[in-house]
């Protein structure tokens, strides 16, 4: 009792509370605990208790799964209820195993009769968390991630023709209707579409017989969305894809089409309206867009979403910064000589991109490339996007391991090649080229390029026992930063003393192991969740794949919630966290992730022992 009734006094607002009334106050509460992920008050539901948290966390989420609140040891939650309606408006959730100490109503009327102050500390209190819940509710960003395809295109009926029709007959159907897409139906079923875009390219300017049928200048097969997805999935498929039209379909109906001109209207006041409308911006224009793109990701992690999603977010704002410098080096250079396409690697080509990435990217060209004839072309080509991504807030590569390097510039074969050397001969330079570029993703210029690069370059490190153990040998020299006895090692000096970087022992270890458990089963996934995913029960045991994306996901979303404050307070954003500025169960949370992490690099050390190579 003397116990409680000291970690009581050192809480707000009992530590306003006399001796006497503090001394009683022990006896007046029970102790509960709640499970991590349990729901510990449901919205809607009748709350009559006041909560204060010994140990562990609650996050007070609202409508929409909007993250209102955390609360850590030593707050309260539940209090809205007992100073407003019985019935909470919020779902309040452990996040931790979690220990409270609980108060009835009945004791609470009691102590905020007989002490106005503590009954005006929680109306503050609540009328804050209800103003959070309008702010967010009222907030361009959290409208748009709420909202649901089927909301703006109710009403509009699809616009279709069967697929046998002629080209004048569906150009003047969709004169008709004023659209810009109409939509190819074979018995009611969609199996294309035709834009604008198509009826220029495809018809007028390759003099195409108009009588022809539709079939033979659509798109077929495109891409689809269904009614329940929101609005901002719709935008980041449009984005990474580079189209302006969605067909909205589900399994029994063609609904309509959601267009990028549907989504900028919804995004024009807003931050995330870069993502839609980049497409169309200046070279002075993309300056910065990168950085402020980082500001948007804070709101995203402000609004509760989720580190994966918010990654998300900068990625695809990333890969249209290159798609649109690269339109217009072409519109400043003139055409491409011969077949190109531009590659990002490391965090980009594995879309978890954060506010502290650097550039990383490359240029496959087709075998036709004559250095003496095309070299001077994508040299400039290809520094006219390096720097213009500088200029938007995506660095240099301290490594020079960009487009602009001459290195990284190489024929189709080339690159094949080269991946040959790295996988037969891997010695230390061969093997962190080969790290990065495993996470090779085309996004500009003729895609299939990189794709063909990536996929036979995994399939020659998939048969190559010695690459992977060389790769394992460095998963697992790259060790989180733990003591012998779990304690954290910190760094001694210099500009981050006592702090702990959280990459380097941390995420990009897990980021290595998934590479590795990837290649061993010949797979061409790069993204890290992905990898995991798929490695479960086949390169590695499914509880140790669960376990790694349980850190993974744990220590990315702790970075990234240390660079949005370091964002909000001006600085430049890196992954050094002191452990001082977490809470107590954080920092165990932490420890946790780096064991999982060291008992998974001691089973592939075991696997792939070094003597073996």
């Amino acid at each position: 009792m003397d116990e409680v009734r000291a970690f009581i006094a050192a809480r707000e607002p009992f530590s306003r509370l006399p001796d006497d009334v503090l001394d009683g106050l022990p006896k007046k509460m029970t102790m509960r605990y709640i499970r991590r992920g349990d729901t510990a008050v449901a919205r809607g539901s009748r709350n009559d208790d006041l909560h204060l948290i010994r140990s562990g966390a609650v996050d007070v989420v609202g409508a929409d799964d909007l993250l209102l609140d955390r609360v850590e040891a030593g707050r309260t939650f539940g209090y809205s209820t007992l100073v407003g309606e019985p019935e909470s408006r919020y779902d309040i959730i452990a996040v931790e195993d979690t220990l409270v100490l609980v108060l009835p109503r009945e004791e609470f009327q009691r102590l905020t009769e007989d002490h106005p102050d503590l009954d005006r500390f929680y109306s503050s209190q609540s009328r804050r968390i209800a103003h959070a819940a309008t702010e967010f509710s009222d907030d361009d960003t959290s409208a748009v991630l709420r909202t649901p395809l089927r909301t703006i295109v109710r009403g509009r009926d699809a616009i279709t023709a069967p697929e046998d029709s002629s080209i004048q007959d569906v150009a003047a159907l969709m004169k008709d209707h004023d659209v810009s897409s109409l939509l190819i139906t074979r018995e009611g079923r969609l199996v294309g579409i035709i834009t604008d875009k198509d009826l220029r390219s495809r018809v007028v300017a390759r003099h195409h017989d108009v009588e022809a049928p539709v079939s033979t200048v659509m798109t077929p097969d495109p891409l689809t969305v269904s009614p329940g997805q929101l609005v901002f999935e719709a935008m980041l498929t449009m984005s990474e894809h580079g189209i302006h039209h969605l067909p909205v379909v589900d399994e029994t109906k063609v609904h309509s089409v959601v267009t990028s001109g549907d989504v900028s209207r919804l995004l024009r006041t807003n931050p995330l309206y870069l993502t839609a409308d980049i497409a169309r911006h200046s070279v002075a224009e993309l300056t910065g867009s990168y950085r402020r793109a980082a500001e948007t990701l804070v709101r995203v992690l402000s609004g509760g979403r989720g580190a994966q999603e918010a990654s998300g977010v900068l990625t695809t704002v990333a890969d249209a910064l290159v798609r649109r410098l690269a339109e217009l080096a072409q519109e400043k250079l003139g055409p491409p000589p011969v077949d190109w396409c531009f590659v990002v690697v490391g965090s980009q080509g594995r879309r978890e991109m954060g506010p502290a990435s650097d550039q990383d990217n490359a240029l496959i060209l087709d075998d036709s490339y004559r250095p003496d004839e095309h070299g001077d072309y994508f040299a400039e080509f290809s520094r006219f996007i390096c720097e213009g991504l500088d200029r938007a807030g995506q660095v240099l590569c301290p490594g020079e391991m960009m487009a602009m390097t001459p290195q990284w510039r190489m024929t189709r074969t080339q690159w094949l090649d080269a991946f040959h050397r790295w996988v037969t001969a891997p010695e230390p330079d061969a093997l962190l080229n080969a790290q990065i570029y495993f996470d090779m993703r085309g996004v500009a210029g003729n895609t299939r390029l990189a794709d063909d690069v990536h996929a036979q370059s995994v399939s020659m490190a998939h048969g190559s026992r010695r690459m992977q153990t060389h790769l394992a040998a460095l998963a697992s020299r790259r060790e989180p930063p733990l003591g012998f006895f779990r304690g954290f090692v910190v760094e001694r000096g210099g500009d981050y003393a006592d702090t702990l970087n959280v990459k380097r022992g941390g995420t990009a270890a897990i980021v290595q192991l998934a590479r590795l458990y990837s290649l061993k089963a010949g797979d061409t996934v790069v993204g890290t969740r992905e990898r995991l995913q798929q490695a479960a029960g086949v390169a590695t045991a499914e509880e140790s794949a669960q376990n790694l994306l349980d850190a993974f996901d744990y220590v990315t979303g702790l970075s990234l919630q240390h660079q949005a404050r370091q964002l909000r307070s001006g600085e430049v954003p890196d992954y050094h966290i002191a452990p001082s500025t977490l809470s107590t169960m954080s920092r165990e949370n932490l420890r946790d992730a780096f064991n999982i992490i060291k008992k998974a690099q001691g089973a592939v050390a075991t696997t792939y022992p070094v003597r073996s190579v």
